[in-house]
């Protein structure tokens, strides 16, 4: 069957999905996400792009950006090529790291555009890794907020708040730490979650170590099991494996 066309942006601004192949990690150490925003700056200089908000997931990327000088076919070959290039080459790996083609929609309504900002923003805190949008460290949300110059292209979007500054920013900090159910451009499927992932969540429920969960009394056992068994991502075979409770007791859950 052949692919369906891509829809092209009137104004050239897209929000992009770019994910592992066979949802596998993109980035395993701080050091995989530093090099890849210094490619998105690199490239940002060669293909003149605008880029207005990225989050870097354990194995997604979300960007929202705009094309100028080159199309955003391009933009992305080059940053996908040199970032594949890098980490192959650090883990003497070979073959493709990302999954097929990125996928994209067209940003084209203002309204929507503030809306993917902030569902990008809210990746990590809606996954549970983070007590609030400001806490996530590989996010673009908090250079909208510092004085001192960034790669990230912040105009587009404070002026649709507000042309004063200071009350742009007012609004962009509430409108970021709003509750919602965006639902943009969404993973195809539960990507799986890592352990780390995982033991992220338990820790934020108060359950630091699997030892804990076992000493639990029932009741208690099971809620934090059901409530973690809810979470996109989460296999039974991964949660009994990480807090050592037998499958056959989560199964009934």
């Amino acid at each position: 069957m052949p692919r369906r066309p891509r829809k092209k942006s009137l104004n050239g601004v897209y929000h992009i999905m770019l994910r592992g192949i066979n949802q596998q990690a993109i980035f395993e150490v701080e050091e995989d996400r530093i090099r890849f925003l210094e490619t998105l700056r690199r490239y940002k200089k060669v293909s003149g792009y605008k880029l207005y908000g990225n989050c870097l997931m354990d194995n997604h990327v979300h960007l929202l950006l705009k094309e100028e000088d080159e199309p955003v076919s391009l933009v992305l070959k080059r940053i996908s090529s040199s970032y594949i290039y890098w980490y192959n080459m650090k883990n003497d790996r070979c073959g493709p790291l990302f999954q097929g083609r990125y996928r994209s929609e067209a940003v084209e309504d203002p309204a929507y555009f503030i809306i993917v900002l902030r569902y990008i923003h809210q990746n990590p805190l809606k996954a549970g890794l983070v007590k609030s949008v400001w806490g996530g460290k590989w996010t673009s949300c908090k250079d909208y907020v510092q004085e001192k110059e960034t790669f990230i292209d912040k105009g587009r979007a404070l002026q649709l708040f507000s042309d004063d500054q200071r009350k742009a920013i007012q609004q962009y900090v509430e409108f970021m730490q709003n509750q919602n159910k965006d639902h943009c451009l969404e993973v195809n499927g539960s990507a799986r979650l890592t352990d780390q992932q995982l033991q992220e969540h338990l820790r934020n429920m108060g359950i630091p170590s699997s030892s804990l969960i076992q000493k639990l009394n029932r009741v208690d056992r099971d809620e934090v099991l059901s409530r973690i068994k809810e979470i996109d991502g989460v296999s039974i075979r991964q949660l009994s494996r990480i807090t050592g409770i037998p499958r056959r007791v989560i199964n009934r859950l």
